[in-house]
C-alpha cells in the first residue's frame, strides 16, 4: 500500500466481463488502490481522456476494441506511451500468442489467477515502470530511460528513423520576468504542441518523450521530421504569444533587470531543434550517440535567428 501522505496509484480495469471486472476492483481496492472501470477498450480510451490512470489491467477478448489494439493505441500515442499494461489472457492461449502480447503489454496473468498474484504483479510492474519508465510530473510525458529505450528499439529495427532535440530559446527570461509558475505554463505549452504535432504526422508512431525543463526529445521517421517541426513552431509560437502580458506581447520583448540594474530587452521566445538522422549511410549503434549529435545540431540551431531546426547532414560510413 502507499505510503501516507501519498496519493494512492490509480488502476484502470478494463473487461467486458462484469463480475471479473468487479472481482479485480474489490481486490485492489483492499491493498489500498484506486480503481477506474471500463467495459472495452474504447470506453477505456474515454476513460483515460478524462484521467490517466498510473496501470491498466486490460483483458485481451473484449467488443468494439479489443485489448491488443487498445494496447497499441496507447503505445502510439506519446501522452500514454508509458503507460504500464497488464494484460490478461486466457488459459488455453499458446506461448508464442502470450509472448506475442508481452511485445506490446509490461506483464501479462493468465485466467484463473489469485488474489496474491495479481497484487504482486500490479505492484511490481508500478515499480519497475517507476524506476524505468519514469514520466514528468509536468507533462506526463516519459522520461530519460524510456527515450532511450526507445531509440534502441529503433536502432534493433534497422528501419531509419531521426532524432529531435528541442527546446525554448530565451526560456530564463520568461522565468525572470513571470517567475517559476508561469515558466513551467510555457514548457506545458511546448508538450502540448508537440504532442499534437507528433499526432498529426501519423504512421509510422512518432515518439515524444520529455528530458526535463524545457528540453524535449522526439523520435520519428526521417520524412516526418519536417511536418512535424514545421507544425510544432507555428503551434508553440501561437500558444506562447497568449502566456504574455499583453504590454509584452504587443512590443515584441521583455525588461529585465540585471545584477547592476541595467534594463535589459530579451525577444519573445522561439524554438531550437536539432536533429541527428540515422540512414543507409550513418547507423548509430548507441541511443546516446544520436541524442549527443541532435543536441550538436540544437547548438547550431541556437546561432540562428527566430525558430530554427538544424539537421546533421553530415554523412558516415555504411
Amino acid at each position: 500500500m502507499e505510503p501516507a501522505g501519498e496519493r494512492p496509484d490509480v488502476i484502470l480495469v478494463v473487461d467486458d466481463d462484469e463480475d471479473i471486472a468487479r472481482f479485480v476492483e474489490f481486490n485492489l481496492r483492499l491493498h489500498g488502490f484506486e480503481v477506474l472501470l471500463a467495459g472495452d477498450g474504447q470506453e477505456a480510451l474515454e476513460v483515460i481522456e478524462r484521467q490517466r490512470p498510473d496501470l491498466a489491467v486490460v483483458d485481451l477478448m473484449m467488443p468494439r476494441i479489443d485489448g491488443l489494439e487498445l494496447t497499441r493505441r496507447l503505445r502510439a500515442d506519446p501522452m500514454t506511451s508509458a503507460l504500464p499494461v497488464i494484460m490478461l489472457t486466457a488459459k488455453g492461449m499458446t506461448v508464442d500468442k502470450v509472448h506475442g502480447l508481452s511485445a506490446g503489454a509490461d506483464d501479462y496473468l493468465v485466467k484463473p489467477f489469485d488474489t496474491a498474484e495479481l497484487v504482486a504483479r500490479v505492484s511490481s510492474t508500478l515499480r519497475r515502470n517507476k524506476e524505468f519508465r519514469e514520466v514528468s510530473p509536468l507533462t506526463g510525458l516519459p522520461g530519460n530511460s524510456r527515450i532511450r529505450r526507445e531509440i534502441a528499439d529503433r536502432v534493433r529495427s534497422g528501419t531509419d528513423y531521426a532524432v529531435g532535440y528541442i527546446d525554448i530559446d530565451r526560456f530564463k527570461s520568461v522565468n525572470d520576468r513571470y517567475g517559476f509558475v508561469r515558466g513551467d505554463d510555457f514548457i506545458s505549452a511546448l508538450a502540448r504542441s508537440l504532442h499534437r504535432a507528433v499526432g498529426s504526422v501519423g504512421l509510422p508512431p512518432a515518439f515524444l518523450g520529455h528530458v526535463g525543463g524545457d528540453d524535449f526529445v522526439i523520435v520519428c521517421a526521417p520524412d516526418q521530421v519536417r511536418p512535424l517541426t514545421s507544425r510544432a513552431v507555428v503551434d508553440f509560437e501561437k500558444a506562447a504569444d497568449s502566456l504574455y502580458d499583453p504590454v509584452d506581447r504587443e512590443r515584441g520583448f521583455v525588461e529585465l533587470k540585471d545584477r547592476r540594474g541595467n534594463i535589459r530587452r530579451a525577444a519573445l521566445v522561439t524554438l531550437s531543434i536539432g536533429v541527428s538522422l540515422s540512414d543507409s549511410d550513418k547507423r548509430f549503434t548507441d541511443p546516446l550517440e544520436a541524442i549527443a549529435v541532435a543536441s550538436e545540431m540544437k547548438s547550431v540551431a541556437k546561432s540562428q535567428p527566430g525558430s530554427y531546426v538544424a539537421v546533421d547532414r553530415r554523412r558516415g560510413v555504411a
